[in-house]
C-alpha cells in the first residue's frame, strides 16, 4: 500500500507538471490590421469626424494668441487679422488609416491622415482665398492593466505627428493678399495641432471605445446549438506584432439559460495560426467544438421496425441469427424491432486537415415490437469521418460512413456467440438508421455571426491539431 510519503510525492509531481504547462484559452479571436482599420474608419464616420473638422474654430483660435504673447507683435498681427471676415474649413477628408506596430513594440500605432481646405474671406479680394492643410494624427492601441490584474485595450497618446503638418496656398493672388494669407498660415502652424488634440482626439477616443464595445458585443452573441447555446466572453487581450488577439472563455447553456459546462484555460493544446493577409480568425479548442457537436447530438434512443423500413437488412439479420440459433430466427416476426441507443455523446477528434468522431452505441434486437426482452444486446464502439464545410456564414458538419471498430456482447437470451458474426449487418443498420438521423440534426449548422457582421459573404475554415479555425472566405 502506498504510504503518506508516496501520496505527497505524487501530488508534488502533479503540481509541478501543471505549473510548467502552458494554459491555453478555449478560443482566440485574432484581428488583423484590415479589420481594425475598417471598423475604426466606420466609427469615425458614425461620430461625424469630418463635421468636427469642418467646425474647427480656426479664426477665434489664431486671434486668441496671435503672436505667442508678445504685445507689440500681437497688436500688429491683430490689425492684420481685422481684415479677415471669416476663416473656416470648407472641405475635409479623413484619408485611409494606417495601422502598424508602435515604435516601442508594445502596441499598435494608428495613423489618421487628414486633408482639409480652409476658406479665408477678406475685403481685399472678391474671391475666397483657399488654404490647403494636411496633417497626420497618431494614437496608440495598447493593453492596460487595471487594479486587480485585469487587462483591457485602451487608446492612448492621441496627438498630431510632429513634422506632418503641411500648409500651402491653393492659388496665388496679389502681393497684399498673399502676405495676409501667409500670416494666417504661420498662425495656423501652432494652432491646428492644438485644435486637433482638443477637438478631434476626443472623437477618435469615442470612436475607438465604441468599436471596442461593438467588438465585445459581437464576441458575446450567443451561438445557437438547437435548444442550447454557446457563449464566449473576453478573458484578456494581447497585441502580437500587428495583430490584436482576444483570449476568450466559453460556456454552454441549456434551453433554460442554465450553464451546463464552463470552459476556462487548460493544458489542452491550441494552435493559433499566423494571420498573414487574412482579416480575422477565430480559433476554437477541440473540447469546445466537441461540446457544440454534443449539444446538437444529445444521447437518444431510436426504435426501428426493421422489416417495414429496411426489409433487405431484416432478412440478412434473420439469416445471421439463424446461424446462432435457428429457434430464435423462427421467432422473428414482421414487427421485429431494433433499438439503437447512443448512451454517451460523440467524441470529436481534430487533426491537421481531418476529423473523426467516436461513438459508444448500444444495439438491441427484439423478436417483435411486443417483446419485453431483447434477443441480445451489443455494445459497439463506432467511428466516422467528420466532414466540416461551410455554407454562407455557417459552419456545417456531416458524418460520413460508420465503422464498427469493436463489438462486445453485453447480454444474450439466445446463447453465447461471437458478435463479429453480426458486424457487417449491424454496421449497415447503423449506416442506414443512425447516420441519417444524426446528420439531419447537424444540418442546421453552427452560425458564425461575425462573418456577415464584418461585411464578408461566406465563412471558411481549416483544421489543426486539436483546433478548428474559422476565417472569412477569400473573395
Amino acid at each position: 500500500m502506498a504510504g503518506p510519503f508516496t501520496f505527497t510525492l505524487l501530488c508534488g509531481l502533479l503540481a509541478a507538471t501543471l505549473a510548467g504547462a502552458t494554459l491555453n484559452p478555449p478560443a482566440v479571436l485574432s484581428l488583423g490590421r484590415e479589420i481594425i482599420k475598417e471598423r475604426l474608419t466606420q466609427e469615425l464616420k458614425d461620430h461625424n469626424a469630418i463635421s468636427i473638422l469642418q467646425q474647427l474654430p480656426l479664426l477665434s483660435t489664431i486671434r486668441e494668441k496671435p503672436a505667442r504673447g508678445i504685445p507689440i507683435i500681437g497688436s500688429v498681427v491683430n490689425s492684420i487679422l481685422n481684415h479677415i471676415i471669416w476663416l473656416k474649413v470648407t472641405s475635409a477628408n479623413v484619408l485611409q488609416l494606417q495601422v502598424d506596430p508602435s515604435d516601442e513594440g508594445q502596441g499598435l500605432a494608428v495613423k489618421i491622415p487628414l486633408d482639409m481646405v480652409a476658406g479665408l474671406n477678406t475685403p481685399l479680394v472678391k474671391t475666397i482665398v483657399e488654404i490647403h492643410m494636411e496633417t497626420e494624427v497618431q494614437a496608440i492601441i495598447q493593453v492596460n492593466t487595471r487594479e486587480g490584474g485585469h487587462t483591457h485595450l485602451v487608446l492612448d497618446g492621441c496627438s498630431n505627428i510632429p513634422g506632418s503638418l503641411r500648409i500651402s496656398l491653393l492659388h496665388t493672388l496679389s502681393f497684399l493678399v498673399n502676405s495676409l494669407a501667409h500670416t494666417v498660415m504661420s498662425l495656423l502652424v501652432p494652432a491646428l495641432p492644438e485644435l486637433v488634440k482638443t477637438q478631434l482626439c476626443p472623437v477618435i477616443q469615442a470612436a475607438f471605445e465604441d468599436m471596442h464595445a461593438d467588438l465585445l458585443h459581437l464576441v458575446r452573441v450567443p451561438v445557437s446549438l438547437g435548444s442550447d447555446r454557446l457563449e464566449f466572453d473576453l478573458l484578456s487581450p494581447a497585441i502580437k506584432g500587428n495583430v490584436i488577439q482576444l483570449e476568450l472563455g466559453a460556456k454552454l447553456l441549456d434551453s433554460h439559460g442554465d450553464v451546463t459546462k464552463w470552459f476556462n484555460k487548460s493544458a489542452i493544446s491550441l494552435t493559433v495560426p499566423y494571420l498573414d493577409s487574412t482579416p480575422f480568425s477565430l480559433t476554437v479548442r477541440q473540447d469546445v467544438v466537441n461540446a457544440a457537436v454534443t449539444a446538437l447530438l444529445p444521447p437518444e434512443e431510436i426504435v426501428v421496425l426493421l422489416d417495414y423500413v429496411l426489409p433487405e437488412l431484416a432478412h440478412r439479420l434473420k439469416s445471421n441469427i439463424k446461424v446462432i440459433s435457428e429457434q430464435a430466427a423462427n421467432q422473428l416476426g414482421p414487427t421485429q424491432m431494433v433499438k439503437i441507443q447512443t448512451r454517451e455523446t460523440p467524441e470529436l477528434l481534430l487533426d491537421q486537415g481531418s476529423a473523426k468522431v467516436a461513438q459508444l452505441i448500444v444495439l438491441e434486437v427484439f423478436a417483435t415490437n411486443e417483446a419485453h426482452y431483447p434477443f441480445f444486446t451489443l455494445g459497439i464502439e463506432a467511428s466516422s469521418e467528420a466532414q466540416f464545410y461551410t455554407k454562407d456564414d455557417r459552419l456545417m458538419l456531416n458524418f460520413n460512413e460508420i465503422s464498427s471498430d469493436w463489438i462486445h456482447l453485453m447480454n444474450s437470451s439466445i446463447g453465447l456467440f461471437r458478435p463479429e458474426l453480426l458486424k457487417n449487418t449491424t454496421t449497415e443498420i447503423l449506416v442506414s438508421v443512425l447516420l441519417p438521423n444524426e446528420n439531419s440534426k447537424l444540418r442546421s449548422g453552427i452560425p458564425i455571426s461575425m462573418v456577415k457582421a464584418w461585411g464578408f459573404k461566406e465563412a471558411s475554415f481549416f483544421l489543426t491539431k486539436n483546433s478548428l479555425v474559422v476565417t472569412p472566405a477569400s473573395s
